[in-house]
């Protein structure tokens, strides 16, 4: 991390509007007293009894925390429970018959699944990988898109006490046999193909060309999508998901005991290092904090359909598709496709279909809904919606406000949740029954998490000054190491602002923020997602967040870009809504925004407009390629863009050719 002078942003954003939620929705809440915060924080960690309470346990624990090795913490130590009958057996007596999963194919096909009958599949998979050889903590990977096979085969992998790896599906070959070598993988459930706006994808090949670079011995599970339109041979080492399923037809696997420290998956995710870092979740405490989260931050209720449009090989679709909302026996949507195909439409008639009541989503999709238009929305019943949420990066005020008023009609809360892949579940954000709302804030910690924002000493800051996340304390949702790397565990999340002298120990996530009078914490991005104009630190949030609120601006990126002067100028890439055009007079509208909205300190040095922007396949900007068209330099590797025909068109317009 760098070591920039402790500087106070001169912001000057207005005020931020506040809106509380509704009386009717506080009235049937799952939790709606604000003495919770209190009781957390008098009780902790015995507070964590809460969501342990939530599931059901084989042999109950001894202690809620063992602390004795920090910062390996250990989460309900003794206790014994299985994922897979959580999310499933016990609630067969009850809601065996209710749905487990309500899936949608791009093409509009449906598949629903009752808790029996995805209790059934789950068995057969299970007694299926059992004969394949997947014996108790093997690690099997999984590469697939969204369709019903892969939750099945993640619990079925539970259920025999095999941690699971998902790896997303729009990964390349070489992360798959990045992935598989690290985690000694022996084990691939993949499929064909699937659809992206209409046509039929070739998985199978991308999948084959991976396991070429593995390093040792595979068998290989593939799940026949595509049907006849696609045909292909399978190898020896693999064999037909349904041929599998269908030879253990009935079969019955008893739900392997496991410790609460035992490992339930793997997720890798990107390093500094350039190698993937393999979190590693254990099955009690992550479980544990995903349920009390859906509970109390989603307010999901087993007679719900809740529907989190994120992908299942992302931690959110892990945490709130999967795991979080099976364990509280509620109806989960899943979608296989793009959210305009074949119309703009898609996820409102998703939406009102099926009587969806929860739905969390990114931001980057609700700022594409804004360019759309808010007419799509308007053609569709969306009163089912109880709760709106957002997740993956910072919202700025202007979605959440169209969020609020167009999707939610003004009577949904919001809940802004900032987490990670390592925290497992939601860390910062408003209880939806009991926190005012400030669009373009997450909100105060959840109760129990011990976040602050610190400057580079680790001191707390001052209301409205920039500085960085810390958290404080342990919370059971934590990963416990990085797969076999404790040393790079160490170094990667508590080296910065611990005192292993005085057995202090800082977990420190690389976010910048700020944090208001009320205790909400505003998420700036991450460390590197500051720019520096002449000593001040700019976060790229504020920035964007005043450039958005210009009118006619639907997205917009901006980062840092040399400067003899002042070191970095902020070099802004708009997106306008449909109906407006690109002009002298609308660049000037947006350099006038950002001086009102922060002051000349920000004033973007050039603005580019271009009709997208370069995007990772999770929707995330890269924003390292539009420093590197900025400043002139070669750019980095666009392997996973999922648009990188854009990235030649706005090197044009920069450079003026």
């Amino acid at each position: 991390m760098s070591d920039p002078e402790d500087t106070q942003l001169e912001s000057r954003l207005a005020e931020q509007e506040a809106f509380e939620p509704p009386e009717s929705f506080v009235e049937q809440a799952n939790v709606s007293d604000p003495a919770i915060y209190e009781e957390f924080e008098e009780n902790w960690p015995e507070c964590w009894e809460r969501a342990a309470d939530l599931l059901d346990w084989e042999t109950e624990y001894d202690e809620v925390l063992v602390d004795d090795n920090e910062p390996f913490y250990e989460w309900f130590t003794g206790g014994e429970l299985n994922a897979s009958a959580n999310c499933l057996d016990r609630h067969l007596d009850d809601r065996g018959d209710e749905l487990a999963i309500q899936w949608e194919g791009e093409l509009g096909e449906t598949r629903e699944y009752t808790y029996e009958e995805l209790h059934r599949e789950v068995n057969e998979f299970a007694a299926a990988l059992r004969e394949l050889g997947v014996e108790e903590d093997d690690v099997v990977t999984m590469y697939m898109p969204m369709i019903p096979e892969l939750p099945v085969a993640m619990l079925a992998c539970a259920r025999i006490g095999a941690p699971h790896s998902v790896v997303f599906a729009g990964f390349s070959a070489d992360a798959l046999a990045t992935r598989m070598n690290s985690a000694e993988s022996e084990y691939l459930v993949t499929c064909d193909g699937y659809y992206r706006r209409g046509d039929g994808l070739d998985h199978l090949s991308k999948a084959n060309e991976g396991l070429g670079g593995v390093d040792h011995e595979t068998t290989t599970v593939v799940v026949d999508r595509l049907g006849d339109e696609q045909e292909h041979d399978l190898d020896d080492d693999q064999v037909d998901y349904d041929d599998l399923v269908a030879d253990h037809e009935g079969a019955a696997v008893d739900p392997v005991t496991r410790d609460a420290e035992d490992m339930l998956f793997l997720m890798y995710t990107s390093g500094t290092t350039g190698q993937p870092k393999g979190v590693k979740h254990t099955t009690g405490g992550y479980l544990s904090y995903v349920s009390w989260t859906s509970h109390a931050v989603l307010d999901v209720k087993p007679e719900d359909t809740y529907w989190c449009s994120a992908d299942i090989g992302w931690i959110t679709g892990h945490s709130y598709i999967v795991y979080g909302p099976l364990a509280l026996g509620t109806t989960s949507v899943m979608y296989e496709g793009t959210p305009d195909y074949p119309d703009k439409d898609r996820m409102w008639d998703i939406v009102e279909s099926y009587g969806v009541n929860q739905l969390y989503t990114a931001p980057t999709a609700i700022r594409a809904f804004m360019k759309w238009g808010s007419q799509y929305p308007e053609q569709h019943d969306l009163s089912s919606l109880r709760l709106l949420g957002t997740v993956g990066e910072p919202i700025n005020p202007k979605a959440w406000k169209w969020y609020y008023k167009h999707i939610g009609d003004e009577s949904c809360p919001v809940v802004d949740t900032w987490w990670q892949t390592e925290t497992g579940g939601m860390m910062i954000t408003t209880l939806p029954a009991i926190g005012t709302m400030k669009p373009g804030t997450a909100g105060p910690p959840l109760p129990g998490i011990d976040a602050q924002v610190v400057d580079t000493e680790g001191n707390e800051i001052s209301p409205g000054e920039a500085g960085y996340v810390t958290v404080n304390k342990p919370w059971p949702g934590m990963l416990r190491t990085l797969y076999k790397n404790d040393e790079r565990f160490l170094n990667e999340y508590w080296q910065e602002y611990s005192d292993e002298d005085e057995d202090e120990w800082v977990y420190f996530p690389e976010d910048g923020a700020k944090i208001d009078e009320d205790g909400y914490i505003t998420i700036l991005g991450r460390v590197d997602d500051v720019i520096n104009v002449s000593g001040h630190r700019l976060g790229t949030m504020e920035v964007e967040s005043a450039i958005v609120g210009v009118e006619g601006v639907a997205e917009a990126a901006v980062v840092g870009g040399d400067h003899d002067l002042k070191g970095e100028a902020v070099y802004a890439y708009v997106i306008l809504e449909d109906g407006y055009e690109e002009s002298e007079e609308m660049s000037d509208r947006i350099v006038e925004g950002v001086e009102d909205a922060i002051g000349p300190i920000a004033r973007p040095e050039k603005v580019i407009f271009t009709p997208e922007l370069p995007k990772t396949r999770s929707g995330k900007i890269m924003r390292r390629l539009l420093e590197d068209i900025a400043n002139g330099d070669e750019l980095g590797n666009t392997s996973t863009l999922r648009n990188p025909e854009i990235v030649e068109d706005i090197e044009r317009k920069v450079s003026g050719d």
